[in-house]
C-alpha cells in the first residue's frame, strides 16, 4: 500500500489519472489498512484518510477504517483505454479482515478487465502467496495481473521469498519508503524495482548509499529499476535524480504493446 500525497480525494476513489510516476491510476475497491510494519509508521493514506473522519457523506467518512467497495468493482470493465491500473493505494488487498469471497471478485474483475495491466502492492506477502497459489491451483499467474510487495528495510527481506514462490512473469518491489541499507538481497526472478523516500511532516531521511547500492545490483541482476522520490516534506521536495539523473526503468518485456507508448507512464 502506498500514495502520492499529491492526489486529490476524487482521483482515490473516482479513478483519475494519478500523479505516481509508475502508474496511470488508482482504483480502490477497498479502503483502510492497519499498521504492520515500520513503513507504515508516517502512513500517508491513514493521514489523508482520518482529515475526513466524521464529515457525513464523504468517501472517508470512516477515516482508515477498513471497509469494501462492492460499487466500484467494475470501474475498470468501463475504462476502455489500456490503463496500468494501481490496485488499492489506500488500503492492502490482503489484509486479513478482506472476506475472500471479496478478493475472488476483485480478481474477476481483473481476468475480466484483461486489457489493464493491474499492479497490486502488499505487505502481508504470505497471505498474497497463499492465495494465488490456491486461486490458480499452483499455476501462472496471469501476466497482466502485477503482484509486488513493499520491503521498507533489511528485516522484511522475507517478503521478497514469498514474492519469488509466486509462479508469475511479473513480480517487482516498492523499496519506499526505504529506510535503511537492504544489504544482501537475491533479486532473481524479479522483473521491476522500485525505490524511494518518505514524504510527509515526519519524513524519515533516506541515505543515497542505500539507493545506489540496489540500483547497481538491479544493474547487475538485469532488473529494471524506478527511482521514484527522495521524498522530504512532500513527495517532489527532493526531486528525482540520483547521482545526477532519473531512473526509469520499467518492464517493457512484460507491458503489453497498447501501453508501451503510454506517455502517462515515466519511462
Amino acid at each position: 500500500m502506498g500514495i502520492n500525497q499529491q492526489e486529490n480525494t476524487k482521483e482515490l476513489n473516482m479513478g483519475q489519472p494519478s500523479q505516481i510516476e509508475w502508474t496511470n491510476v488508482t482504483w480502490n475497491p477497498v479502503t483502510g489498512c492497519t499498521k504492520i510494519g515500520p513503513g507504515c509508521d508516517n502512513c500517508y493514506a491513514e493521514r489523508f484518510a482520518e482529515r475526513w473522519r466524521g464529515v457525513e457523506g464523504h468517501p472517508y467518512e470512516q477515516g482508515f477504517d477498513l471497509r469494501q467497495w462492492p460499487s466500484r468493482l467494475k470501474q475498470p470493465a468501463s475504462w476502455k483505454k489500456p490503463r496500468m491500473i494501481f490496485v488499492n493505494s489506500m488500503s492492502d488487498l490482503f489484509h486479513k479482515k478482506i472476506d475472500w469471497l471479496y478478493v475472488d471478485r476483485v480478481f474477476d474483475e481483473m481476468e475480466s478487465a484483461d486489457w489493464h495491466v493491474y499492479q497490486i502492492l502488499t505487505k502481508r506477502s504470505s497471505l498474497m502467496r497463499n492465495y494465488v497459489t490456491r486461486r490458480y491451483s499452483g499455476g501462472i499467474v496471469p501476466p497482466h495481473i502485477w503482484l509486488g510487495v513493499s520491503v521498507e528495510d533489511a528485516a522484511h527481506k522475507g517478503r521478497i521469498e514469498h514474492l519469488r514462490q509466486i509462479r508469475s512473469p511479473a513480480r517487482f518491489i516498492s523499496f519506499e519508503p526505504l529506510l535503511g541499507p537492504m544489504g544482501d538481497v537475491d533479486l532473481s526472478g524479479i522483473a521491476w524495482a522500485i525505490v524511494g523516500g518518505e514524504s510527509g511532516p515526519r519524513a524519515r531521511r533516506m541515505e543515497e548509499t542505500w539507493a545506489v547500492e540496489l540500483r547497481d545490483l538491479c544493474k547487475a541482476m538485469g532488473v529494471s529499476f524506478f527511482f521514484k522520490q527522495w521524498g522530504g516534506l512532500r513527495p517532489k521536495s527532493g526531486g528525482r535524480l540520483l547521482e545526477g539523473r532519473e531512473w526509469n526503468g520499467f518492464p517493457d518485456s512484460i507491458v503489453p504493446n497498447s501501453l508501451l507508448a503510454n506517455p502517462q507512464i515515466g519511462r
